[in-house]
């Protein structure tokens, strides 16, 4: 069962130096690369890769109020679209701040694979060894709501099949993406 997933290394990955590592580690664990690109993201590409719509602004209110209840904190949103915009905003801002290293992985359950490599959203929860435990640990929600921005976790990667499809064509063309060759792992398992 091949999958194609999208991972951007953010800003604060590229400008940290430690992108080689990172994407090393999805090399190592079998994926394949079948794109790869630097780029200095617009605002329109970023709006439309952090699309704002009722369900993802739903999800993000009950983790947002969720976290501000378990720090004890007022919550300071009245709704779900209030929230969805102001993080909306600050993911654009971020993405926006710096180049970002945009890559397509491929191979079986690459979707599931590139997110248990990257870790949990909030660095500071994520399991040892994962990119953002071993790379971003000191962020937290409480340290970026402080900040009042979206969380420095170096790196994203789409959370389903239906996501992955959206935002690999909003990064890459078709003839950007390269899956007809084999790698060494490839060969062996032949």
């Amino acid at each position: 069962m091949q999958e194609r997933t999208l991972v951007l290394i953010k800003p604060d990955g590229v400008k940290r130096g430690i992108s080689g590592k990172i994407i090393s580690r999805f090399e190592d664990s079998g994926l394949k690369i079948i794109a790869l690109k630097f780029i200095w993201a617009d605002e329109e590409l970023a709006k439309n890769h952090y699309y704002l719509d009722e369900e993802w602004a739903k999800g993000v209110y009950e983790k947002t109020k969720k976290n501000y209840d378990k720090e004890g904190k007022k919550f300071p949103y009245k709704n779900h679209l209030e929230v969805g915009k102001q993080i909306q905003s600050w993911n654009m801002d971020f993405l926006t701040e710096g180049p970002v290293i945009a890559i397509v992985l491929e191979g079986p359950h690459a979707i599931e694979l590139a997110r248990k490599m990257i870790g949990s959203t909030e660095p500071r929860s994520s399991l040892p060894g994962t990119i953002r435990s071993d790379f971003a640990s000191i962020e937290s929600y409480p340290v970026a709501d402080a900040n009042k921005r979206v969380m420095r976790n170096l790196v994203h990667a789409s959370d389903s099949v239906e996501s992955a499809k959206r935002e690999i064509n909003l990064w890459f063309s078709p003839e950007e993406i390269h899956s007809n060759y084999k790698t060494a792992t490839q060969m062996l398992l032949e």
